[in-house]
């Protein structure tokens, strides 16, 4: 059977959650490793911190012109086959860029990696949503997550083990390695979606039935793409285009969902690139940096895992606003000539409090915007993502080539602090009531 094909109107059993959380550490732990030897290769091609810096923000470039198109299609037709879509051009990005001979090539492949992995996270969060039960979507998505926090966490101590001394072969070295791990994600892709196209009752996959609501709660992933395709029908996409996008970016909470989800993938996004330039600058070895790197995601999979009964200890707001806090004063504090071993507490502490903004922000942007226009708004979070990911590592090289490669992890201090200030504000009538739902729960 052909990869995301299946039967029957409902999923039996949750065999093909499990087929996709497998798929997607696959693909996420071969874009995880590959990020940190394109990284290294650009240094082994005479690349300074500003270039750095612009290859990093090429690798959202695509996916900034291409996400919401992308959500459209899904809306309308099936997720499955964005998944092998996805692990080609991912594969072929990490190919191409392990061969690339100039820092322009490299910029290019590292962005066509970019498209894979958006490809891939759309149809995959999509497919979530479309096919759990509305009071499963926590949950899924939560597990779902989990996938992708392992493939960060096994991916950077991979590349790390094999860049040495000789960065320009070993850096293409991982990278071809990239290559399979993420051919790996194809085997798990069977019987994946199920070809009715309708949800797990038996209804049509329509926002209205919960995916927009249930997919906000729990979808953590440097590339929360998915958030434009979670509209099942036809009727409720042209709702949500009757009401104006500055209509929807004035509800209050809709621009500090944005903002909180800019900072933290921002962040996320300049330590994978950084870290390894820091190192260079520190003397500390790749596979060291490697680890580092992994302990972060390792502290992400742990937030999440407890991210519901914190939730009902300190609620939705008090929860956002201390976890980007905390993480705004550790991320400034990766400047300071700490040894190896402070680096790492650093890097635990920071990872979990970067576990919180992503599936938080999404559950601020849904219960802020207008109910007909819920998957619009998270096209424009969606968006607000990649033009972070895009602007931040070129504004971050630019201000290491200025003030040293420590200096853009005061930035994104100040960026999460200021985050932290927009999430402290008062939370919607729905947010409250949401929060109240939860600890009733608990």
């Amino acid at each position: 059977m052909r990869p995301g094909r299946g039967t029957g109107s409902r999923p039996s059993g949750l065999g093909w959650l499990l087929r996709l959380v497998i798929a997607f550490s696959f693909a996420q732990g071969a874009v995880s490793m590959a990020r940190p030897a394109v990284s290294y290769r650009a240094l082994s091609l005479g690349a300074d911190e500003r270039a750095v810096g612009v290859i990093a923000g090429v690798y959202a470039l695509l996916p900034l012109f291409a996400a919401v198109p992308l959500g459209r299609r899904t809306d309308h037709g099936r997720c499955a086959p964005l998944l092998p879509v996805g692990v080609a051009l991912i594969a072929g990005g990490c190919a191409l860029s392990g061969t690339a001979a100039s820092l322009g090539a490299l910029a290019a492949w590292s962005g066509l990696m970019g498209l894979g992995h958006l490809c891939f996270v759309i149809g995959a969060q999509s497919l979530v949503a479309r096919q759990s039960a509305p009071a499963e979507q926590d949950r899924d998505f939560g597990h779902f997550t989990i996938g992708a926090s392992l493939g960060q966490l096994v991916g950077p101590i991979a590349a790390g083990a094999l860049i040495g001394p000789d960065m320009d072969r070993s850096s293409a070295l991982a990278l071809v390695a990239a290559v399979a791990v993420a051919a790996a994600a194809v085997t798990s892709l069977w019987r994946i979606e199920y070809a009715t196209g309708r949800g797990p009752e038996g209804a049509p996959a329509a926002a209205g039935s919960g995916g927009v609501n249930g997919s906000a709660a729990a979808t953590g992933l440097s590339g929360s793409a998915a958030a434009t395709g979670l509209s099942g029908s036809a009727g409720s996409a042209g709702a949500a285009g009757k009401v104006p996008v500055l209509g929807i970016l004035r509800a209050r909470g809709v621009p500090a969902g944005i903002f909180i989800s800019l900072a933290v993938l921002s962040a996320t996004d300049i330590l994978t690139a950084y870290l390894p330039v820091v190192g260079e600058h520190r003397g500390i070895a790749p596979a060291t940096v490697g680890v580092l790197l992994s302990l972060r995601a390792a502290a992400t999979i742990a937030c999440r895992l407890v991210m519901t009964p914190l939730l009902g200890l300190l609620g939705r707001r008090a929860l956002i606003t201390v976890t980007c806090s905390m993480g705004g004063v550790l991320c400034a504090a990766i400047a300071l000539p700490v040894p190896v071993w402070g680096l790492a507490v650093l890097l635990v502490l920071l990872g979990f409090c970067l576990g919180v903004g992503q599936p938080l922000s999404m559950t601020t942007v849904v219960r802020a915007a207008p109910a007909e226009a819920r998957s619009t708004a998270l096209a424009l979070r969606l968006t607000g993502n990649r033009l972070g990911q895009v602007a931040a590592p070129a504004g971050a090289g630019a201000i290491a080539g200025v003030a040293g490669a420590g200096a853009p992890f005061v930035t994104l201090g100040v960026l999460l602090l200021v985050a932290a200030g927009l999430g402290s504000r008062p939370a919607t009538p729905r947010d409250r009531s949401g929060e109240r739902a939860l600890a009733t729960k608990n």
